[in-house]
């Protein structure tokens, strides 16, 4: 990372585009200080310079290789981390997100009547995503927790009976299936998240980072497909077992 200190924000973003979204979690729009450098930015914010180089720098070397250690864990840790990918996405990417479109106010006039399309489609996206993680949550990843807490003996068989009743692993899997394209509104107005050489690098910046959450939403829900509701499946049956090892007993 040497020499980076000296260079203008408009540089290094143009360098890669991640790490404006770096400096956004330093409370930094990069819009707002294109011309300054590094060592610049981090004086007029308070910032440390070594704190902030190496952010950038960790920010080159992050890849989300999930899925084997994933397959390994019990259901249990499958749903914590996918709370804790849901968390990342509501208090960090679709704010940054949300930042970098209300900053749309100087790009050139063939993205102009774009900008005003963002501005009032992002949010109705934001709202139903939240909507959906929150459904989530509430009733399948709580109903899979209590599937858990049966087995292993802290519920009692008739409350889990009626949440079966309620509930069915297989029909959550088929409503997710129909469910997992959320960004395609935002993916068709911007054209696939295209754009020219001669963009501005306020819009590269924002294209780019509506692709990696785009790719990001289409990994977590593989993940839920592939090995949260095998594995929620199972823990299903495995109860359906239980229940009848009580009957015959009694």
């Amino acid at each position: 990372m040497e020499g980076l200190e000296q260079r203008t924000i408009t540089d290094l973003v143009a360098e890669d585009f991640v790490r404006a979204s770096v400096l956004f979690y330093f409370g930094v729009k990069f819009y707002d200080y294109e011309e300054k450098t590094l060592t610049q930015v981090c004086k007029e914010n308070g910032l440390n310079l070594t704190t902030v180089l190496n952010a950038l720098e960790s920010s080159e070397e992050q890849e989300n290789n999930q899925d084997l250690r994933l397959m390994a864990y019990p259901v249990d840790l499958v749903i914590e981390y996918l709370k804790h990918t849901h968390y990342l996405f509501v208090k960090k990417r679709l704010p940054y997100i949300g930042q970098l479109i209300d900053g749309l106010e100087s790009v050139s006039l063939k993205y102009s009547g774009l900008a005003g399309d963002l501005k009032s489609v992002f949010p109705l996206f934001v709202e139903d995503f939240i909507e959906h993680i929150y459904e989530e949550e509430d009733i399948l990843f709580h109903y899979i927790q209590r599937l858990s807490r049966f087995l292993s003996g802290d519920i009692p068989a008739s409350s889990i009976y009626y949440s079966m009743e309620r509930n069915s692993i297989q029909e959550f899997a088929i409503d997710h299936g129909e469910h997992e394209n959320e960004m395609d509104g935002l993916n068709k107005i911007t054209n696939g998240y295209n754009y020219c050489d001669e963009a501005d690098l306020h819009i590269k910046v924002l294209f780019e980072e509506m692709a990696r959450l785009e790719k990001d939403l289409k990994t977590h829900a593989r993940i839920e497909d592939t090995i949260l509701f095998p594995k929620a499946i199972q823990l299903e049956r495995m109860v359906k077992l239980k229940f009848h090892e009580l009957i015959k007993l009694n």
